[in-house]
């Protein structure tokens, strides 16, 4: 799947079949269900996962638990847009688990 189809399948009423879990939660959060998003990132036990769940507590603006999500992720806390970062994001984890 390319970025440009998987952001095409947002506008679908579920996620593509056979969608791994992390671009399942960036899916969620792609269609503004930062709730669902954030149940399935935090059930994700991988650098990956903390990363998602780094970037859900920045975009609902609790820096302290987005800053311990970097952390887990060994990355540091991002300086572009969360849209870019999303976007970033989701393409990484293309290249992974596509």
């Amino acid at each position: 799947m390319t970025f440009e189809e998987f952001k095409v399948s947002i506008s679908n009423p579920q996620p593509p079949e056979n969608l791994h879990p992390l671009l399942q939660a960036l899916w969620f959060d792609g269609k503004d269900d930062w709730e669902s998003s954030h149940n399935i990132a935090q059930e994700i036990q991988t650098a990956e996962g903390s990363w998602i769940h780094a970037y859900l507590h920045r975009k609902e603006g609790d820096l302290g638990n987005a800053s311990y999500w970097y952390n887990r992720a060994n990355r540091p806390m991002p300086k572009v847009s969360l849209k870019e970062e999303w976007e970033n994001i989701v393409k990484e984890c293309l290249k992974q688990k596509a």
